[in-house]
């Protein structure tokens, strides 16, 4: 699009130049020599003249050579025309305009269609309106009226403690005398900050849809520009908008773009990006006040803003929006599910509590696909088949039945996935075993699924030992059954998984008696992953990777000591998956049991399992970061 403006711009220049040499070389070519009026008078009374045309007091003369003159002929001098007919001359006279705006046109009118095409063109290529050429350093930011879809706060759940920090500013802007009688001032900003897809944007919606005032909204990323100094007039700009409409709100999404901290990073700052930071700055709260403007902001990365933004007088709430419990996750979903038909069988509770870890924006994809895989098999309403199987879909990948696998890399997955389930089903502290499954899917040729209970806000020193455990059962299972020379690479995502864990057990969370309680992450790794960060000794880094060594090893003792104490389980359920390739928790208390599965377990399986309880896998991305104290299981493939 671009390309074609830029070639539509050059093509009309071309033909307006072309026009106008053409114009006034017509022009030129009859070129004429200027006559005094008594030569004139002198060579018409001696014949020498052939034709005379009358162009208002202006005469065009044509002599009997071809030669051709031009002269003024005086005002009122009427008798000269009967001399000129008399003497035999050709004498033509042309029409006269009744006024001279259209010889004006007709002169400079080439000149400002060519300037105007200039501008329109050049505004076009710049992005037109605020962002054109005339309006480079303009803000951005869009007043939002929302006639369709428009959100209030009956549209957000889950997070009911953020949404009555917004709504407080919501009354404050409908009632404000009631603040102000007790001395209360409104808030100038208000920070939120979550982990993705939690919902910040959707509360800012909901603040448009519920304030009844001028509702701004811009990213962070429209400040930025090359040129230094333009997004210091963006924000200027922007705030004198809202003081013209004030009381407004002013929504910046992903204010990181603009706010990080001044002065970090190699070589120092952008100057681009500081100068504009120190505009915002000053308009936020500065030497002249902004009565009446509230800037509402969204972030997931507080960690790299400027302090100076972060002050109270700028930011005076920073409002945080977490991953939703149990019963905000439960909310969500009657939210989501108010235009999806649902079965009778679906209960959003049994979802709800299956599903710990999942962000708003998580549990909104699963319902849309649960509602995707009902249309795609011709019901009428979504049942709990179509969660469950969304759910495998969504947070496991695919099913790759197209995946070719040989028999024997096919009965190594149901020894590694069995190992799993036998040691996570005997050890009290690790989540229950809800699946085991050897059907490819994403990158894994099996997973193993635990489920917690209820959302773990902690984790103990004993529980991540036998989640270690539970990690390296898969290498001990192969070993086992092939023998240390067997082994493939199977568990190489299992030992990344225990290794984080056991790193972060030693060197963040204090569980090693030997390191002791200090906190050594930073020291270690470097701050947030960089090189630049504190150092350690060689003889603590020694003490700290033998400390990892030693949970990662004793967590592979404990895994294949279950596994050769309980072989006949762990060979029963290897075959029961070779068998079903798919396994809920109570088909696999039955397959250890020893019992058949009736008829009903066995079409379960083959639908991709029949529990109704969600569990939320990690992407190989997470699983690469430090755990935390509220890490949730993942799937151990």
């Amino acid at each position: 699009m671009g390309n074609a403006r830029n070639i539509a711009f050059w093509v009309v220049l071309l033909v307006l130049v072309l026009a106008m040499f053409n114009m006034f070389g017509s022009a030129s070519t009859g070129a004429t020599q200027e006559l005094p009026y008594s030569d004139l008078v002198q060579r018409v009374d001696e014949g020498g003249i052939a034709s005379v045309r009358i162009d208002g007091e202006r005469l065009l003369v044509e002599a009997k050579n071809g030669n051709r003159y031009t002269t003024i002929r005086p005002e009122g001098d009427d008798g000269f025309i009967a001399s000129l007919v008399a003497k035999g001359v050709k004498v033509q006279a042309d029409a006269q305009a009744e006024s001279g705006l259209f010889a004006f046109l007709g002169l400079w009118f080439p000149f400002i269609l060519l300037i105007g095409v200039w501008f329109f063109f050049m505004n076009r290529m710049q992005g037109g309106g605020k962002g054109g050429a005339m309006g480079f350093g303009k803000s951005r930011a869009k007043l939002l009226t929302e006639k369709h879809g428009r959100v209030t706060f009956d549209d957000v759940a889950g997070i009911d403690e953020a949404k009555e920090e917004l709504e407080e500013i919501v009354e404050f802007l409908r009632n404000p005398q009631k603040f102000s009688r007790l001395g209360g001032k409104i808030p100038k900003g208000a920070l939120l900050v979550g982990p993705p897809g939690t919902g910040k944007t959707l509360l800012a919606r909901a603040i448009a849809g519920e304030a009844g005032v001028p509702f701004f909204t811009i990213s962070g990323s429209d400040f930025v520009e090359m040129f230094v100094g333009v997004g210091a007039s963006r924000v200027r700009d922007m705030f004198e908008q809202a003081k013209k409409n004030a009381p407004c709100i002013v929504f910046i999404d992903e204010i990181d773009a603009v706010g990080r901290a001044r002065g970090v990073g190699i070589g120092g700052g952008n100057d681009e990006r500081e100068q504009t930071l120190n505009q915002l700055l000053v308009e936020m709260d500065g030497f002249e006040a902004n009565d009446g403007v509230i800037i509402v902001a969204a972030t997931n990365r507080k960690d790299v803003l400027d302090p100076a933004l972060l002050r109270p007088g700028r930011f005076d709430r920073q409002i945080y929006v977490p991953n939703p419990d149990i019963k905000g996750r439960e909310k969500i979903l009657n939210v989501h599910a108010r235009k999806v038909p649902l079965g009778p069988d679906v209960d959003l509770r049994i979802i709800a509590r299956g599903s710990p870890g999942f962000s708003g924006a998580d549990l909104a994809n699963l319902v849309n696909e649960a509602a995707l895989m009902a249309a795609r098999a011709g019901r009428r309403f979504v049942t709990m088949i179509d969660f469950e199987q969304a759910k495998d879909k969504v947070m496991m990948g695919a099913e790759r039945r197209s995946m070719v696998l040989t028999p024997e890399q096919k009965e190594m997955t149901a020894y590694h996935e069995a190992g799993h389930a036998i040691v996570g089903m005997t050890l009290p502290k690790c989540d229950p075993v809800y699946k085991a499954t050897i059907i490819p899917r994403g990158g894994a040729l099996g997973m193993v699924m635990s489920l917690p209970e209820m959302d773990r806000l902690n984790m103990h020193k004993d529980q991540c030992k036998q989640r270690i455990a539970m990690t390296m059962a898969g290498k001990a299972a192969e070993i086992i059954k092939w023998g240390e020379e067997s082994v493939s690479n199977g568990p190489s995502g299992d030992i990344q998984q225990a290794s984080a864990l056991a790193r972060a057990m030693v060197l963040r969370w204090g569980m090693s008696d030997a390191v002791g309680n200090i906190d050594y992450a930073e020291a270690h790794e470097g701050y947030q992953g960089n090189a630049s960060g504190l150092s350690v000794s060689a003889e603590t880094k020694k003490l700290i990777e033998q400390e990892v060594k030693d949970l990662i090893d004793e967590g592979y003792k404990t895994a294949r000591q279950i596994l050769i104490e309980r072989n006949d389980d762990f060979e029963r359920l290897a075959k029961g998956l070779l068998e079903y390739e798919t396994l809920t928790g109570d088909q696999i208390s039955k397959v250890i049991a020893g019992e058949a599965l009736d008829s009903d377990d066995d079409s379960s399986t083959s639908g991709g399992g029949g529990s109704s309880i969600i569990a939320i896998p990690k992407t190989k991305a997470r699983s690469r970061k430090k755990p935390d104290a509220g890490m949730e299981p993942e799937p151990l493939a």
